[in-house]
């Protein structure tokens, strides 16, 4: 009889939760009362957005992702919307574009200036109007172009392809009428083929989205589902919410099959949902719960018994929602995984957490960063529309592997935003900012001054200089860190070069005495 282990190895066991300084956290912020089960805020690399409480009408705030310490309580704000807002999503293929919906029932797409919010903005790039009644829920689509789902409390999910010429659209593509109550949440697969909902009536749907073809339904009655999530590429669903004694459970489904969960546990007693989040690279799947102070996290496998934990992150601080930064815009120097946004109301405060995998090794960990999806889409919304699936555009998060953001796409953002009546005119500021013709550009190339200046991998337009001792101290270490880094590229890259040489040299001196043989 062979001994076995009684343990799981894994490398993401000891991950642990590190929550950033009070100097790189987000203080003063009017986080929205609203009581809808949202996560009121969305992330990209380089802003941060947040709905806000407001009187008459809905707004909420863009703040550059580095503009940490106290916020101005009269910042800017996009406040083009008529009734609260209740979400906000930022396009995943581009950095200056966010969807927000509100309770007038609309469904409004802002382009963000290059430079952040300078002034209010109250003029939308497109306005989708088509529910009846308020929209809750909007997500962008995983793989396709301009594609946006929006789902409202008239029970349908509307699909809208934003590559239009009207600034106002009131015919979507497809609307999806399978529901009987509120749509809670909306989860797609890894091509964006298949789509999963949960709706007040407790059922788990699985729908083809092109079609609107209702695919599969579960009718459990012992687990009562709030919020769904595809796992990548493993087939399974995993929906959170409450069992028939009303404690708050998770559970795991085939994809194939909803007759029957795989895997159920019962968590505890608390009346807050529980926001899933999973992360396909690391297989791991982290487990927030409304009004918490907590956060668990867990490895999937594709094994029984599917579900395994790994350990919680403790704090006293609840959190009302959590934002979530793409792969891309981590910190890969520090093994940095994954990065939450928290929202703490009774502070009015943004606290970044980071989840970080301990190594003692400082250079770039391969194992525990495998290809990501990228920011470039695989499809336009005509080729999905059409009917052709792809999967994700991957990038590698490797320092050096990926060539710095093209500033194209900020031209043609900058241009667009010039072009709408009422815009506030950037080329104006950066007329008065920047050098006169002729004067210390020092013979540079226009193409050369229109290039944005990048340190430690950010933007220095996007930067707000550091206000404190321990701000600067912590942009000292970066930039040293990035020097230590850039040594050992150059080292192993002369090391390369030798080794070329040397094959080289070899070849030359085999070659004579060949010819002599």
């Amino acid at each position: 009889m062979t001994w076995r282990p009684q343990y799981r190895s894994s490398k993401f066991r000891h991950v642990f939760g590190k929550a950033a300084t009070k100097e790189s956290c987000y203080d003063g912020v009017p986080i929205t009362c609203s009581v809808q089960d949202n996560n009121f805020c969305a992330v990209n690399p380089r802003f941060l957005a947040v709905i806000t409480e407001c009187a008459g009408g809905g707004a909420f705030l863009v703040l550059s992702i580095n503009h940490t310490g106290k916020v101005d309580p009269q910042h800017p704000r996009i406040s083009g919307h008529r009734g609260n807002v209740l979400d906000v999503k930022w396009n995943p293929f581009n950095d200056y574009c966010i969807a927000s919906c509100s309770e007038d029932s609309t469904v409004k797409v802002w382009e963000i200036p290059p430079h952040g919010v300078l002034k209010n903005l109250t003029a939308a790039w497109k306005e989708l109007q088509g529910h009846s009644r308020r929209v809750g829920l909007i997500e962008w689509h995983p793989t396709a172009n301009n594609i946006l789902f929006s789902t409202a409390y008239d029970y349908q999910i509307m699909i809208w392809n934003l590559d239009c010429p009207e600034q106002v659209i009131k015919n979507p593509v497809r609307t999806i009428s399978h529901h009987t109550d509120v749509v809670l949440s909306m989860s797609f697969n890894t091509e964006g083929s298949l789509m999963a909902t949960t709706c007040k009536d407790r059922k788990v749907r699985l729908i083809e989205p092109r079609s609107g073809h209702l695919q599969r339904e579960s009718n459990c009655k012992t687990h009562k589902a709030s919020k769904v999530l595809f796992l990548g590429n493993l087939k399974m669903l995993f929906t959170s919410g409450t069992s028939r004694y009303n404690d708050r459970q998770f559970a795991l489904w085939d994809q194939d099959d909803l007759s029957l969960p795989l895997s159920q546990e019962n968590l505890d007693g608390s009346s807050g949902v529980l926001f899933p989040f999973y992360d396909p690279d690391t297989h791991m799947l982290y487990l927030a719960g409304k009004g918490d102070g907590n956060m668990r996290y867990y490895e999937i496998s594709s094994e029984k018994p599917y579900i395994h934990y790994l350990t919680e992150y403790r704090s006293n601080l609840p959190q009302k929602g959590m934002g979530v930064m793409p792969k891309r815009g981590l910190d890969v120097s520090s093994c940095e995984v994954f990065r939450f946004y928290k929202l703490v109301t009774i502070k009015s405060l943004i606290e970044p957490l980071s989840m970080i995998v301990p190594r003692r090794s400082e250079s770039y960990q391969e194992d525990i960063y495998p290809m990501t999806a990228g920011s470039k889409p695989a499809l336009s919304a005509e080729e999905w529309l059409s009917g052709v699936d792809k999967g994700p555009v991957l990038m590698s998060l490797k320092p050096g592997s990926q060539v710095a953001e093209s500033y194209s796409a900020m031209t043609t953002v900058t241009r667009r935003f010039q072009s709408r009546p009422g815009a506030l005119q950037v080329s104006n500021i950066q007329d008065q900012v920047g050098p006169k013709d002729g004067e210390e550009d020092g013979g540079q190339s226009e193409d050369d001054r229109s290039r944005t200046a990048v340190s430690n991998g950010e933007e220095l337009a996007l930067c707000s200089p550091p206000r404190t001792e321990n701000e600067l101290r912590t942009k000292f270490h970066k930039q040293q860190e990035e020097i230590r880094r850039l040594r050992e590229l150059l080292s192993q890259r002369d090391v390369r070069v030798k080794q070329l040489e040397l094959e080289i040299k070899n070849i030359k001196n085999s070659q004579p005495h060949q010819n002599s043989l």
